[in-house]
């Protein structure tokens, strides 16, 4: 029996989040550059974007570029920059040719022109897909995302249209840029790091974590289904005891 046979279809995480780790790694050991590595993790979103296809989940959010790579060094910036307007302009005809709704989150006004365009572009094409939502992370941290939310609860309690005690954890989930979008139930990081790294913070507070040793180009179906496997064995108790659920 396969892997894909293994698992239990009646127990699929809706939403899987992904920390995307490794590509400058896996370049290293090739002998090219950090950014040869990112260029063939597109292969990867391809090879998940299937899998969660044939297991039933209906949301995968990629963390593809936080506020806090703009500290990199500038040539691999600009060179991250120039592959996300080339790979979303690319992959606009195999998302719908997969039936994949694109959605992103993050302070994309902060992103370069051409790739304001290209992603506004490829999220009105395949704004009809019934399939799986690619909902991609770009220019993207928690805490600008808790500070933005907090920023626009104040200023409804300066305008009289909110009070403090009004105030409620769902409340603020109806705030954040996934307010549209359900809780992930399990996150999955790659490349062996164990670290959250500014990733959806607020909406992992019950998630189950997956950590695997493989690079993110080396990412593949098999590697997709071994987390799903280890999800389903998990015993998700949401602060209850065993004996409650």
């Amino acid at each position: 029996m396969n892997l894909l046979e293994q698992i239990d279809l009646t127990n699929i995480p809706k939403h899987i989040a992904i920390i995307m780790d490794g590509n400058g790694r896996w370049a290293k050991k090739q002998g090219q550059e950090r950014l040869y590595g990112h260029s063939f993790g597109v292969d990867s979103v391809r090879a998940t974007l299937t899998a969660c296809k044939d297991v039933g989940v209906k949301f995968v959010t990629m963390y593809a570029f936080s506020t806090e790579n703009w500290n990199r060094p500038q040539d691999e910036v600009e060179g991250l920059m120039s592959l996300l307007v080339y790979t979303i302009a690319n992959e606009v005809n195999e998302l719908n040719a997969q039936n994949v709704k694109l959605l992103s989150i993050g302070d994309t006004a902060g992103l370069p022109e051409d790739c304001q365009d290209e992603l506004k572009n490829a999220i009105e094409s395949t704004k009809n897909n019934t399939g799986v939502n690619l909902v991609i992370a770009l220019n993207y941290s928690s805490r600008w995302e808790i500070a933005e939310a907090f920023k626009q609860l104040a200023s409804n309690i300066q305008a009289g249209d909110l009070t403090i005690s009004e105030i409620t954890p769902e409340l603020i989930s109806s705030t954040l840029s996934t307010k549209h979008i359900p809780d992930p139930e399990l996150l999955i990081r790659t490349s062996g790091e164990q670290r959250l790294s500014n990733f959806l913070l607020w909406q992992v507070a019950y998630s189950e974590f997956y950590f695997t040793p493989v690079l993110w180009p080396d990412f593949r179906e098999v590697d997709l289904y071994k987390a799903v496997l280890d999800y389903q064995s998990r015993e998700r108790r949401f602060g209850m005891v065993s004996e409650q659920l």
